[in-house]
């Protein structure tokens, strides 16, 4: 049976990895989107429950707050001691005014019934009764003989309507706000009821015109109070064909049950002011419905998927099949026997690519000869410091001294040089063949984890030896015993006087330079002590390292830290600390523009990190540098440093600085002006502005000269002034809004800060209108 070409293998296999994933998306996606439609929709109901319980509990708080102003109104008291008859019209008027303020469009009270069980009267809609001759006496007068003080009930409106009009009932129940009175009273004899009838609640229900969810709201007891049919209200839930009461436990959330032998998701939310429990119905079947439809479209999409991502496995295949054609081609035409062996295009290249990698293997070793003349020459660059320290370490690992690199903990450089050739055998041409015999000796006397590959520089052998030990008395042992070795034998076998300059001990090969120069720096003492000497340089400069100083870094953090915070006084007394350490170290003058140096692209380095441009702090076109350089004296130097870098970046820092304190202080005052009404507070401020609390504290203090606790006082009391001056809002209500806990303590604050009480500011001002 002929093997497929591996164009159609590739072709089929594209074809296979281009189908599953679309075939699983398609699959994941249905099932996903199907859950996905029922928890939005279940989410959606739940936002729908809780905006209409707000809206009923609004309604409710409404009625609750303007029945109490009413039956602690003056008139009511007077009444509920009066036995009311026909002849008392006046007072009755006066009483049935103060019922008309309740029945409002925002309250939905419809009537309001006042009953005096012991003065035998009763008032409500249409007028005034005789309280034991109502219909309904011993009803009304069980809520006056009960317990419970105020409470919400379902009442049925055929309780508050006289025979001649309880055929023009349009809801059949109300929802009362019942209050026992006289309030202050020990002895409860009269009952205040407010009615909404549950058919204005029923709209808050029909509110969203889109919503086709049947709802309801039933109380404590699982009686429905609120349903789209008015029949069912006052029953039990189970009337409504809902029989899962008991998994109605948790305050919200969502249940499937059976509702008229029909599968139900049904959401709930149960309200903890009076706990009344808010449920949405939705059918199973239109959610299923919605996912059939997105099921077609999900099959439509992944065939459409197919046919492309089909199309677009085939054309890649003979895309990627092109190079492989190509090459095949040449090695066809380069090689025409291999390509009738064998009908595997792979087994033609393979045996090809084995060519290459013979000729490879030839040109690695001739490269591997010339390795060793490359690895001199970066350790030549790198002794010199021509090399990144960036790159100092991955170059190391690339010449074979990863070892090193990895273990050695201190390291020294050796230099040596032949004393002299006058008086013997050798001539100067001898010199680089004289030269490259010390490096031979070198490479025998010492293995290769203790040195690096010894280099020639200027006459000069340098050799690096390492320790893996950090104790320098024992590495200091060996190396004097190195040395007079290699002198020894240079001596033996050359029949030369060498001497050797060994540099401090130093711990990272960023160092190399400057242990170079240490180790020609002790060679140049032959001048006093002769040829063939051993020489430290550690028993020269004090043991200190080569043009080494004590760079006051704490200073300069120090000084960096108080230009950014704008203190100019510190950091000018910084700036002179600074300097005191270099004007005074043993360095030459050229040494000592080294430091200086340092701190200037130090600063700058704080200017470019900082977004500063440069033209903000130097308008001068000549380079900082080159003025640095130009400066003779210490006075010169610290006042350049001070007028021309330091002071402007101070200036630029503080003018940042008091941008941000405004905007700040403007951001707070929004919030002020925004929740003054609300017990707002500088840690809710500062949680609000991600900022801590006493830095928002001290920078609205410095900005607006006041701290925040007076700023928000002082709104609040201009908004008492401006409410008071413009409108009839009672003071107890504008206490309340300016979160004053008593009114009493508000009239308190507004005498001590205006000079009267808040009444007597509003006859003012009204006299003044």
């Amino acid at each position: 049976m002929r093997s497929f070409s591996f164009l159609t293998r590739m072709t089929i296999f594209g074809f296979l990895l281009s189908t599953l994933p679309v075939v699983f998306i398609g699959v994941f996606s249905y099932i996903t989107s199907s859950n996905q439609i029922q928890n939005h929709v279940n989410k959606g109901n739940l936002q729908l429950l809780t905006q209409i319980n707000a809206n009923v509990e609004q309604i409710l708080t409404t009625v609750n707050h303007t029945l109490n102003q009413t039956i602690n109104s003056t008139v009511l008291k007077k009444a509920m001691v009066t036995p009311l008859t026909v002849n008392d019209f006046m007072l009755y008027d006066n009483i049935r005014n103060e019922l008309r303020h309740m029945q409002s469009f925002d309250t939905k009270v419809e009537d309001v019934i006042l009953v005096n069980e012991r003065q035998n009267w009763m008032i409500k809609n249409s007028g005034l009764y005789p309280f034991d001759q109502y219909e309904h006496y011993d009803t009304l007068n069980g809520l006056v003989k009960s317990d419970a003080l105020a409470n919400w009930i379902l009442t049925p409106t055929s309780w508050f309507y006289s025979e001649e009009n309880a055929s023009n009932v349009m809801c059949e129940y109300s929802i009362s706000l019942v209050k026992k009175l006289p309030v202050n009273g020990l002895e409860k004899y009269g009952l205040a009821i407010a009615n909404i009838p549950t058919c204005s609640l029923q709209e808050l229900l029909n509110a969203s015109p889109e919503q086709t969810d049947r709802m309801m709201v039933v109380d404590e007891n699982y009686r429905i109070l609120i349903h789209p049919d008015p029949a069912l209200i006052g029953k039990p839930i189970a009337e409504s064909g809902f029989a899962a009461v008991e998994q109605l436990q948790s305050s919200s959330g969502q249940i499937k049950t059976e509702i008229d032998q029909s599968s139900y998701s049904v959401t709930y939310y149960r309200s903890s002011f009076n706990d009344w429990t808010y449920l949405s119905y939705t059918s199973i079947a239109s959610l299923t419905q919605e996912s059939d439809k997105i099921g077609r479209y999900t099959l439509y999409v992944c065939l459409l998927l197919l046919l492309i991502t089909m199309t677009l496995a085939w054309l890649g295949s003979r895309r990627m099949y092109s190079p492989i054609q190509s090459l095949l081609k040449q090695v066809s035409d380069s090689f025409p026997g291999i390509g009738r062996k064998s009908s595997n295009e792979f087994q033609v290249i393979g045996e090809q690519l084995r060519n290459l990698f013979q000729s490879k293997s030839q040109l690695e070793k001739e490269v591997h000869q010339h390795i060793g003349q490359v690895r001199t020459y970066f350790l030549i660059k790198a002794i010199q410091g021509n090399v990144k320290l960036s790159e100092l370490s991955e170059q190391l690992h690339r010449f074979g001294y990863g070892e090193q690199l990895e273990k050695w903990r201190t390291m020294v450089v050796l230099t040596l040089q032949i004393d002299t050739l006058e008086g013997t055998r050798y001539e100067k041409r001898d010199m680089d063949l004289l030269l490259f015999a010390i490096h031979n000796i070198i490479e025998e006397m010492l293995p290769f984890p203790r040195r690096l590959t010894p280099v020639t520089l200027d006459s000069t052998i340098v050799t690096i030896l390492g320790s893996s030990s950090e104790a320098d008395g024992e590495f200091n042992a060996s190396l004097y015993s190195v040395t007079e070795q290699l002198q020894q034998n240079v001596q033996r076998y050359l029949g030369l006087q060498a001497s050797i300059g060994i540099s401090l001990t130093f711990d990272s090969f960023s160092n190399l330079p400057a242990a170079y120069r240490e180790g020609l720096e002790a060679l140049k003492h032959r001048l006093k002590l002769g040829k063939g000497i051993i020489i430290q340089y550690e028993n020269l400069n004090s043991g200190n390292h080569y043009l080494n100083m004590n760079y006051p870094t704490l200073v300069e953090n120090e000084l960096m830290d108080a230009i950014k915070l704008c203190e100019a006084e510190k950091a000018k007394e910084l700036l002179a600390q600074f300097l005191v350490p270099v004007f005074h170290a043993d360095l030459s003058p050229q040494e000592c523009q080294l430091p200086l140096a340092r701190l200037l692209n130090n600063l700058l380095i704080v200017v470019q990190e900082s977004g500063i441009r440069l033209n903000q702090i130097h308008q001068a076109r000549s380079s900082l540098y080159e003025e640095l350089l130009e400066l003779n004296t210490a006075p010169e130097i610290e006042d350049w440093f001070w007028t021309i870098v330091i002071h402007p970046m101070i200036r630029v820092f503080r003018d940042r600085q008091e941008a941000q304190y405004h905007n700040i202080s403007e951001k707070v005052i929004d919030l002020v002006q925004h929740y003054y009404d609300t017990d707002l507070t500088l840690e809710d401020c500062a949680a609000r502005l991600h900022y801590n609390a006493n830095y928002l504290s001290s920078v609205f203090r410095k900005e607006t000269r006041i701290s925040f606790t007076e700023y928000l006082t002082s709104y609040r009391f201009n908004m008492a002034k401006k409410w008071l001056a413009e409108s009839d809002m009672p003071i107890k209500d504008i206490a309340a809004r300016l979160r004053y806990t008593n009114p009493q303590n508000f009239i308190r604050s507004f005498r001590k800060l205006e000079g009267m009480t808040p009444g007597q500011y509003r006859d003012k001002k009204t006299a003044g209108g």
